[in-house]
C-alpha cells in the first residue's frame, strides 16, 4: 500500500479492523491477523508495518498515524476513543462513515468538473490542428513559420500564448477542484469523545490536541454545544447531524464551482487559444499565399 493511502482502501481496511475488534480481538493483535491473512498483498504489507511498530512499543494510534494520509483521521478517532474509555470499534465505524460521505462529495465534484476540463484540454490542440490543416490544404505553412521573419514572430507568439493558456487553464481547474478537507471531521471526533462519557471541556481539549489540518469549524461546534445545553438534547446527535450537513454544503459548493468552471475557461480560450489559432494557422496560410504570388514587373 502506498504511504499516502487511498481513502477507499483506508475505509475498507478500517471496517475490517472494526469487525475484528467487535469479535473480541485484542487491538494489538488485529494487525498481526491482517498481515497473516493477507500475506503478500498491499493490505498485508501495510498491516505488517503497523504490527512491527506496535511490537516495538509504539501505541496503536501512533503506529497507524505513522502511515500518513487518511490513516491520520483513523488514528485520531482511535486515540480519542481510548482516552475517554469508549469502544474503539464504533468510533472507527463513525469515521468510515464520515470518510465515505466526504469521498462521495468529492467524487460528485470531480465528475462535474470532468467535462469542462476535458473540453478545455481538447481546445488546447486547436492551434496545432490548424497548422496541420494548412499543410494538408497545400499551404507552405511550416516553411513560413520557420523561415519568414513574420512567420517566426507568429510562431514565437503563438507558442507563448499556448503555454500561457495551459498554465491559466490549470490554475482555473485547480481552483475548482475538490479540497482535501474532510467536512465534519472535528464534529465527528467531538461526538466520539462525548459518546464515551467525556465532558464537553475534556472532549474539546482532546480534539484540539490532534493535528488535523482540516480547517476550523470550532465556532459551529460551540454553537451546537450551547444549543444542546439550552434545549436539553444530546450533543452527540446534534454534532453528527452537523457533520452530515457540512458534507452537503461542501458537495453543493463543489457543484457550483464546477458550473462556473465552464464560463471561466472561456477566458484563456478567448485571450490565448483563439489568437494562437490565428497566429499558427490562419496567418501562415495568408503569408504563404502572399509570398508565393509573383508580382509582375
Amino acid at each position: 500500500m502506498r504511504h499516502e493511502s487511498d481513502a477507499a482502501d483506508v475505509a475498507a481496511i478500517t471496517l475490517r479492523i472494526a469487525v475484528l475488534l467487535e469479535s473480541g480481538a485484542i487491538p494489538e493483535r488485529v494487525f498481526g491477523y491482517l498481515a497473516e491473512a493477507n500475506d503478500g498483498d498491499h493490505i498485508g504489507v501495510w498491516a505488517s508495518r503497523v504490527h512491527t511498530r506496535i511490537q516495538a512499543g509504539v501505541t496503536v494510534a501512533d503506529a497507524v498515524e505513522a502511515e500518513g494520509g487518511s490513516w491520520v483521521w483513523v488514528a485520531c478517532a482511535w486515540r480519542i476513543a481510548v482516552a475517554v474509555g469508549a469502544p474503539v470499534s464504533p468510533a472507527l465505524r463513525s469515521m468510515v462513515g464520515v470518510a465515505n460521505d466526504s469521498r462521495a462529495a468529492s467524487d460528485d465534484v470531480r465528475i462535474a468538473l470532468a467535462e469542462p476540463a476535458a473540453t478545455a484540454r481538447l481546445m488546447m490542440w486547436l492551434p496545432a490542428v490548424s497548422v496541420i490543416m494548412g499543410v494538408a490544404l497545400g499551404f507552405n505553412s511550416l516553411a513560413v513559420l520557420t523561415t519568414n521573419p513574420i512567420g517566426i514572430g507568429c510562431l514565437v507568439l503563438g507558442v507563448g500564448l499556448i503555454i500561457l493558456a495551459r498554465w491559466w487553464t490549470r490554475r482555473i481547474v485547480a481552483a475548482a477542484s475538490p479540497v482535501s478537507v474532510v467536512p465534519g471531521l472535528r464534529a465527528e471526533l467531538m461526538a466520539i469523545a462525548l459518546a464515551g462519557g467525556s465532558s464537553p471541556a475534556r472532549a474539546r481539549q482532546l480534539v484540539d490536541d490532534v493535528e488535523l489540518g482540516n480547517g476550523d469549524d470550532s465556532a459551529e461546534i460551540e454553537q451546537i454545544l450551547r444549543l444542546s445545553v439550552i434545549a436539553g438534547v444530546p450533543a452527540v446527535d446534534l454534532l453528527r447531524a452537523s457533520a452530515t450537513a457540512m458534507v452537503g454544503q461542501v458537495r453543493a459548493a463543489g457543484r457550483l464551482r464546477a458550473a462556473r468552471l465552464a464560463t471561466r475557461l472561456l477566458l484563456p480560450l478567448g485571450v490565448c487559444t483563439l489568437p494562437a489559432f490565428f497566429l499558427l494557422g490562419v496567418a501562415p496560410m495568408m503569408l504563404s499565399v502572399i509570398t508565393s504570388t509573383e508580382v509582375p514587373l
